[in-house]
């Protein structure tokens, strides 16, 4: 039997295990359903720049995603909302720009079953809420790896990894294009002086060839990153910053060598290259400026305990945090940090609840009283039962609120998305307008050019598609630092109408930590000698109070 293709992932498959659809032919419903979703938002265009290329088989879709549907992957990396959805966190890999964030969250809106998917541009990180009764994960993974796409479930570590990948990427870039950069002033000071002074054709054709050479890499090595963004750009029809970039930079430099053969008129290498390099500087900036607020979720999630101690009769084991269940004993020790909320058993000790409540004082703890996930024990040596598991635990929600506060998107952001979608293109209409405004003036061609491109090089939308999320992600994230939980990004809006402050703790306004103001010693006591005995007394020692006297003491070098 006759082998014929399948119209979305080019695979040959016999035509009686084919899905029939009028005209066309299809080896499995997601290839169907991706198809006609590509169809209806006139994104059919997938094809032609597709052209003869296969897309993964089914198959190895499938094993690949097997995983995401075992109990173990759901412990870990899977949530309950309240309403009982499932809810999890990917980064998808191979977003460029906010085209491919809209293609993402559509086909993902499109599948039964998904209650919500929203994608954050500023780190790659997807939300998605989904009811398991009607849609398994591993549907959803198989979506976005059919339209190009590939998840992984959010790991601080493999992020980490990913974030040094790229920032290595971005400094090789930036080392070839300062490089060259700083070579070229050389030759363009020769040029300069030449043009004053008097300089031969031959002269300055060879320092024209120099240039060209030194641009060569800058543009199309360390620029690639503008290449690559202004071809998603494109793929997805929307215009974005970075073909700005490109096409500004790549007319000045192909007018460049025209002007070197033809040896007439000035070259602009070293415009080309200044631009490109400027440009990936700031570039660069905002990938550390991304990775830095995005470092502030990692930096909580490392701090979460990961193991506890359960205790088992006369014995004690390490448990895994996503193992521990409602009614576990846990053990907990000095100066460890409780990973589950629960009710004391047995012992008694201080715990510091100043990170939750910014009360400074510490609680005492005994048989009956709550313990809370994310305070800290500083003298207690104390049994207690978990009353929730990991997923549902206070120091859990409070990260997922974090995380949450991050991924939602203001009314501020979704209007500069709304214009940044735009904005390039009307960019890229006056700049053809100024261009033929010149022209026919009249002024030369050489100058018509010239102004057309820095119309395009000095219009950047960094401000409205990239700063304002980059800025609402930095503040959540500078919160997170600073001890302040920011629930919705939203807030951050609206704090700027805010003219009166209402605060009800006082440790809210204050350090939260004891500080050694006076020493008072008993007769007979010099009052270094006694500040340095009580010093020596409470340097092991966790406790506030404590740990107030050993500081004044290093304070006054005892």
């Amino acid at each position: 039997m006759s082998k014929v293709k399948c119209d979305h992932c080019h695979l040959e498959f016999g035509d009686d295990v084919m899905i029939h659809d009028g005209e066309y032919r299809f080896c499995c419903k997601g290839c169907q359903g991706i198809f006609h979703l590509l169809k209806d938002e006139g994104l059919d265009s997938f094809y032609a720049k597709m052209g003869d290329t296969t897309l993964s088989p089914p198959t190895e879709q499938f094993e690949a995603s097997t995983n995401f549907d075992t109990p173990a992957f759901a412990e870990r990396f899977i949530t309950r909302t309240k309403e009982g959805f499932s809810q999890v966190s990917l980064i998808i890999e191979g977003i460029h720009c906010a085209a491919c964030v809209w293609l993402n969250e559509k086909a993902l809106h499109k599948m039964e079953g998904v209650v919500e998917a929203h994608i954050n541009y500023t780190n790659n990180k997807a939300r998605i809420t989904w009811d398991e009764g009607t849609l398994k994960l591993s549907s959803i993974i198989d979506m976005i790896r059919a339209i190009g796409y590939n998840a992984f479930p959010y790991d601080a570590s493999l992020q980490e990894e990913r974030a040094n990948k790229e920032r290595k990427d971005y400094y090789l870039r930036m080392a070839v294009a300062t490089f060259a950069t700083m070579n070229m002033m050389w030759v363009a000071i020769a040029q300069y002086a030449g043009y004053f002074t008097g300089i031969t054709q031959e002269i300055k054709t060879i320092l024209n060839v120099a240039e060209w050479f030194l641009a060569t890499p800058v543009l199309f090595y360390s620029g690639w990153v503008f290449y690559r963004g202004a071809y998603y750009g494109l793929k997805n029809k929307a215009v974005n910053m970075d073909l700005l970039v490109v096409t500004g930079s790549s007319l000045a430099y192909l007018y460049s060598i025209y002007i070197t053969l033809t040896e007439s008129g000035e070259a602009y290498f070293d415009s080309v290259s200044m631009i490109i390099t400027f440009v990936l500087f700031g570039k660069f900036l905002e990938v550390l400026s991304r990775k830095n607020a995005a470092d502030t979720l990692d930096v909580i999630g490392r701090h979460i305990p990961r193991e506890v101690s359960v205790v088992e009769g006369d014995s004690v084991r390490e448990v895994n945090v996503n193992e521990v269940k409602i009614g576990d004993l846990i053990r907990i020790r000095t100066g460890e940090k409780a990973a589950i909320d629960g009710e004391v058993v047995h012992g008694e000790g201080n715990f510091d609840e100043s990170s939750l409540t910014g009360e400074s004082d510490p609680v005492f703890k005994r048989p009956g009283s709550s313990i809370i996930s994310g305070t800290t024990s500083i003298d207690a040596l104390l049994t207690y039962r978990a009353t929730k598991d990991f997923a549902h635990s206070t120091l859990s929600n409070l990260v997922n609120l974090l995380e949450n506060a991050m991924s939602n998107k203001p009314r501020i952001e979704q209007l500069a998305n709304r214009l940044s979608q735009h904005f390039s293109s009307t960019i890229l209409f006056l700049a053809i307008a100024t261009f033929w405004s010149w022209y026919f003036w009249p002024h030369t061609f050489d100058r018509a050019l010239m102004v057309g491109i820095s119309v395009i090089i000095i219009a950047c939308p960094c401000a409205l598609g990239l700063a304002t999320p980059m800025s609402i992600m930095v503040g959540v994230g500078r919160g997170a630092q600073e001890g302040v939980l920011v629930k919705n990004a939203e807030a951050l809006e609206r704090l700027e109408k805010v003219t009166t402050l209402v605060v009800d703790k006082t440790g809210t306004l204050t350090e939260g930590k004891p500080k050694l103001m006076d020493v008072l010693p008993v007769d007979g006591f010099d009052a270094q000698e006694f500040l340095h005995l009580a010093a020596s007394l409470e340097q092991n020692s966790e406790h506030p109070l404590a740990a107030a006297i050993v500081q004044g003491a290093k304070q006054q070098n005892l």
